[in-house]
């Protein structure tokens, strides 16, 4: 279990409370419900349309889902803050294959077995069962699928549907489609309204011709599509599932989303008689064993080919009447792509093991060898190819090692019978000229790499990256009628040639291994199918024009557009199988998911005014229109700008006409936030879609996509069947929302995985919790505070520092950078209030605390809103902060925030230098440890005017390479360049880690580093915030030196430099006293004070009270000594008269000690009084 367990809910519950009470505010303010002006739009930042893809409605959302939808949230009230009008719409998707698939499965289980099911223990009817190797392994996907990771351990349907909590008698509903849209749907909006996210409800809506306005929405872009001859019918290869007999896309996988047909050549190699055999009975037909390749060009290098000795194998009957040997796993693909006389229909005449065709003599194509021989190779996989393979040892790394294995080996050899006449004589030939690796690239890498046999796998692999690219692009062909030419330039030629000389065909098959929903393995078939002609010149180029001028805030994001854009080709969006809208003039067939999702968001322009506040549609809307009014002439006339009226309608021009206004006014999308993996697919068609239904109005395509990488979960992937998964109002429930929603925005902004750590989602609510009870305090204790004019350093510094902020926060937000906005409009506010507390020794200012809070709510309510509304209420402000104006950046004073940075910076030093004063120095072995250091009273900082001369040298000398080169050069010219001044020869031992240290300091303030004074005056700050450094060292005195100063030690001299002030403490010579306070129930203790010569009583009582919490005002105590400094506080006290035999100590009275007696004096009006070993405290008004 990943997952944190944690004690108490109270800060928890308080801030559920809060956020149901601002929700209710909201709710009944409507706040999030906007429509576009009567006017016209006057520049297109006035407004702001972001949008998400509609999660699927086929489970609660959960927080992988709210992660990425965050950003949009982020974005839209940010936004609005800035002046704009914002819209966030909000869909919910039911096209396509999983509602249908899971319907079926419940059906078919209770068929199976009843109802409620009683399941066998030891199977799963639909267990998906995928092979860890053969999953894709690039950063966009898990090493789980989607499906897998959602339902847990769970084999049946129905035992996912109970892992969601639904009892047997809800589950059985569920085998109607139409009861997954009519369960779901409000589930996902009551989830989403407890995060208070910002959404105009008005205008949702689900998918599929359950929503008829929707259905004709869809139906009207794709007769344009059709139209603009965008969408062709034709035989495609496709990924096939057998199963649902239709073509599987990715929404319709549990696993291999992404994943595409990949082309082979299929080399044939003809069987030469005698045939072995199991195979003797065909010796009347051409039997051929069919190799699968990715490079025909190497076939001129065949010395052999492959089988796996212990791999099954079946010999089927081709359309042609050949027989092709290869497994049955690639003869289901070659039945859908018309090898087999009846499409899916395998005709196998026998069944083989890999030794039965061992030693097989073959004649292969393009060779230099009349015969070559099948051998056998142990590492042949059965989920790739055909499980035959060719083998070309020039050029590849592993066929090498395979053969040189072979060679070396005569038991191997004789185990499966191959005699050396099929081995030895075969040499790797020359074939391509590949630049670094000569004619017989795979030798030059093999003997380079060391590799000893085919099992040194990861060197095998390193081989392989070195040479097939580079064989490819820069290789040149050495044989045949192409010689002379670069492989990339013939490769499809040879491939042709091949295939007219029925020596090859081509053929395909998934790049990895492709389960779909129903539960089987996908093939790639060759379908009759309508297909979106993606990849066409004309409209490739405007997706090219439209992604050239789209902000995609990451540069991968943008190279990952730029290489889907290259390789995307055609894409089948029709099937038979699903829920969704028909293709208008081909009703057999059904629109799939990832292509009625491409434009929709123009329909959330319009959705408020025609679906009636439901989500089917279904009921009355505000323009009384109807579905089947809403004909294609009316669309145009919406969403184009020169469509002339709709007059055979029947709807009245007016309301067209606000529809219209909506369109205009909130188009084109301002953002479209997903996830990274939906680049390589719906991302990248929702460009094409765009261009392709405005392409003579680019105003509408889209105008930015942010992707983000996938949610870990405690630094796991979330998995329920690992127990590390959160549902979305799972996460509410445990974090609240703000809670949530804080740890989100902390969880990362780049396209690599984000995490989300519970510990800081704790640690969230604490602050969250902490700044609410602080601004209650203040509130109430406001007219304490200090109110005369502005005008302290720290004021200044503070008001400055706010302001940086504020311009800081602004530029995260508009380059969404979440986690940088919160660390600057939250933790870093709150740093520098902090800062501004500790300083102020004679108190905040009333204004500036107050000013803190009004911009701490605006800045962080854009993550917590929540919060951010209960603290604007509390300031006693009108209306909502959603309707709040981003605070304006004032002055920012850049100098007095340095001299501010400097004295923490200073201030911390000083503090370890306490530390270490105070350790004091270790025992040495065999000695007696020294005595603890006693605590300093004072202490002396000692400030440069300037570096050492040996420093100014070095940074003289580095200023000059940096003003000649532009930048700083590498140390070892810098080095160089040292080593030549005749000053450093005293310190070339600490010249280097100087230069290095220096190097550091100008990646934090840039060139400055190299200068050889401050811009302000560190004796100025120092001696203004004495009182400060006093306070936090826990002294009585410091006082501000010169290091040039004639007394001031070597150790000054070397030490101290500008920026950095060095520290010296000491200890005042002082006697003890005991200061007693003889008050019943006062809750005041005895305080042992030393006391030094020239104290005052002043001094003395600050002591006491610095000492004592209960003390508020040092000037509240007043002392006492005894009128008999030796008997005295031996005598019984008077505890009703406790000023009894004794004399008040005026506040003007000092003292004098005698170290050697160990005895202390009070100096009053010049007598001398003997204390004793006791003063009396009272306190005054405490």
């Amino acid at each position: 279990m990943t997952t944190v367990e944690r004690k108490g809910t109270f800060k928890v519950e308080y801030l559920q409370n809060v956020e149901k009470q601002v929700q209710e505010k909201w709710e009944q303010e409507k706040i999030y419900e906007i429509n576009a002006p009567k006017e016209p739009r006057k520049s297109p930042d006035e407004k702001f349309l972001c949008t998400f893809p509609y999660p699927y409605m086929n489970g609660r959302l959960h927080l992988g889902h709210t992660f990425s939808l965050s950003k949009c949230e982020f974005a839209v009230r940010f936004q609005r803050l800035k002046g704009k009008r914002a819209l966030f719409p909000f869909g919910l998707h039911c096209t396509g294959m999983p509602i249908k698939a899971c319907a079926d499965k419940l059906k078919r289980e209770m068929e199976l077995y009843g109802y409620p099911p009683q399941f066998p223990e030891d199977q799963g009817e639909d267990e998906v069962q995928v092979e860890k190797d053969v999953i894709p392994k690039d950063k966009s996907k898990g090493k789980k699928s989607k499906a897998v990771a959602k339902s847990g351990s769970a084999k049946f349907q129905w035992q996912i549907m109970q892992s969601l909590g639904l009892c047997d008698e809800e589950i059985a509903k569920f085998a109607d489609t139409d009861y997954w849209l009519d369960y779901f749907p409000p589930l996902a909006v009551q989830d989403l309204r407890q995060i208070g996210i910002h959404v105009d409800w008005r205008r949702s809506f689900i998918t599929t011709d359950a929503n008829p306005f929707y259905d004709q929405f869809v139906r009207w872009q794709f007769m344009h599509l059709k139209k603009r001859d965008k969408i062709q019918y034709g035989k495609r290869y496709t990924i096939y599932s057998v199963r649902d007999g239709q073509p599987c896309m990715d929404h319709d996988r549990s696993s291999g989303e992404g994943v595409g047909p990949q082309e082979y050549t299929l080399i044939k190699m003809k069987m030469l008689t005698p045939y072995p055999a199991k195979l003797k009975s065909f010796s009347q037909k051409s039997v051929f064993l069919v190799a699968a390749t990715l490079r025909p060009e190497t076939m001129y290098g065949q010395t052999n080919c492959w089988v796996r000795p212990d791999m099954r194998y079946i010999a089927f009957t081709t359309a042609t009447n050949e027989i092709f040997i290869c497994t049955e796993r690639s003869a289901r693909n070659m039945a859908y792509q018309g090898f087999t006389s009846a499409e899916g229909k395998i005709d196998i005449v026998a069944e083989l093991k890999g030794e039965d065709i061992l030693g097989a003599a073959l004649k292969a194509p393009l060779t230099s060898h009349s015969t070559i021989y099948a051998l056998p190779m142990l590492t042949i996989k059965e989920d790739k190819g055909t499980g035959v393979v060719t083998s070309v040892p020039s050029d590849s790394p592993d066929d090498y090692a395979a053969l040189v294995d072979l060679k070396k080996k005569q038991p191997f050899r004789e185990k499966y019978n191959i005699a050396d006449k099929m081995v030895l004589p075969f040499e790797p030939l020359p074939i391509i000229d590949v630049p670094e690796f000569g004619n017989l690239s795979a030798v030059t890498v093999y003997d380079r790499l060391k590799i000893q046999s085919q099992n040194d796998k990861d060197k095998l692999l390193e081989a392989k990256e070195m040479v097939y690219l580079k064989g490819f692009y820069d290789g040149v062909l050495l044989v045949g009628e192409h010689k002379g030419k670069k492989i990339q330039d013939v490769k499809k030629t040879l491939q042709k040639s091949l295939v007219d000389k029925n020596e090859a065909i081509v053929y395909y098959e998934p790049e990895k291994t492709i389960i779909s929903r129903s539960g089987d393995e996908c093939v790639v078939a060759l379908c009759d199918q309508w297909y979106l002609d993606y990849g066409e010149a004309t409209w490739k180029t405007m997706a090219e024009k439209c992604l050239e001028n789209m902000n995609t805030y990451h540069d991968e994001v943008r190279k990952n557009f730029t290489g889907c854009l290259n390789w995307l080709h055609e894409h089948a969006c029709s099937r038979t199988y699903g829920l969704g809208t028909r293709l208008p003039w081909d009703e057999q067939w059904l629109i799939e998911s990832l292509s009625d999702s491409t434009i929709y968001m123009a329909y959330y322009t319009i959705a408020h005014l025609i679906q009636g506040n439901s989500f089917k549609g279904d009921q009355p809307n505000a323009l009384g229109i109807k579905a089947e009014q809403m004909i294609p002439e009316v669309w145009d006339y919406i969403f184009f700008n020169n469509a002339p009226f709709p007059k055979n309608a029947g709807i009245k021009k007016d309301s067209l006409d606000l529809m219209r206004r909506e369109f205009q006014y909130w188009y084109p999308v301002d953002l479209r936030v997903s996830g990274k993996d939906l680049v390589q697919n719906h991302l990248t068609y929702f460009i094409y879609n765009h261009c392709a239904i405005w392409p003579d109005d680019e105003s509408k395509w889209p105008k930015g996509v942010r992707a983000n990488g996938h949610l870990l979960l405690n630094s796991a992937k979330m998995s329920k069947s690992e127990g590390n998964f959160l549902t979305l109002t799972e996460a509410v429930r445990k974090f609240s929302a703000d809670g949530m929603r804080l740890c989100l925005a902390d969880a990362g902004d780049s396209v690599e995985d984000a995490n989300f750590v519970e510990n800081m989602a704790d640690a969230g609510i604490l602050r969250l919790y902490t700044f609410i009870e602080w601004v209650k305090e203040m509130m109430a204790t406001k007219d304490t505070l200090r109110t005369v004019p502005v005008g302290t350093f720290n004021d200044k510094v503070f008001e400055s520092e706010m302001n940086l902020k504020i311009k800081e926060t602004d530029d995260f937000f508009n380059r969404m950078l979440f986690k940088e906005a919160l660390r600057t409009g939250f933790f870093e506010m709150q740093a520098c209030r902090d800062k501004y507390r500790e300083l102020c020794s004679e108190g905040m200012h009333r204004d500036l605390v107050l000013k803190f809070i009004e911009i701490q709510a605006i800045l962080m309510s854009p993550i917590c809103p929540h919060v951010a509304e209960h603290i604007w209420s509390l300031l006693g402000k009108s209306g909502s902060i959603v309707n709040a104006s981003w605070p304006a950046v004032g002055e920012i004073n850049e100098l007095q925030i340095k001299r501010s940075c400097y004295l923490m910076d200073a201030a911390h030093s000083f503090r370890i230098f306490l530390k270490n004063y105070l350790a004091g120095q270790r025992a040495q072995k065999g000695k007696a440890a020294a005595p603890p250091v006693e605590k300093p009273t004072i202490a002396t900082v000692w400030v440069a005017k300037t570096f050492p001369p040996w420093q100014s040298c070095v940074l003289t000398t580095m200023k000059s390479l940096y003003d000649k080169h532009g930048k700083l050069p590498d140390n070892k010219i810098i080095s160089t360049e040292l080593s030549s001044k005749a000053e450093l020869k005293k310190y070339m031992k600490r010249v280097m880690p100087f230069v290095q240290a220096t190097r550091e300091k100008m990646d934090l303030h840039g060139v400055q580093a190299l200068s050889l004074t401050l811009e302000f005056s560190e004796t100025d700050v120092l001696v203004q915030n004495k009182l400060y450094l006093e306070n936090t060292l826990d002294l009585e005195e410091v006082s501000v030196r010169y290091s040039d100063e004639p007394d001031a030690a070597e150790k000054m001299r070397e030490e101290c430099c500008p920026g950095q002030p060095y520290i010296s403490f000491f200890t005042r010579p002082g006697v003890n006293i005991a200061c007693v306070n003889p008050e019943a129930h006062t809750g005041l203790f005895t305080r042992i004070v030393k006391i030094s010569s020239g104290d005052t009583v002043t001094k003395l009582c600050a002591r006491i009270a610095k000492d004592t919490k209960a003390i508020k005002d040092s000037q509240s105590i007043k002392l006492y000594r005894y009128e008999d400094p030796i008997l005295g506080d031996r005598k019984m006290p008077a505890f009703k008269d406790p000023t009894m035999d004794k004399v008040i100590l005026p506040s003007d009275a000092s003292f004098e000690i005698d170290v050697n007696c160990q005895k202390i004096f009070a100096v009053i009006g010049g007598f001398k009084y003997e204390l004793g070993g006791t003063l009396t405290y009272l306190v005054e008004n405490k």
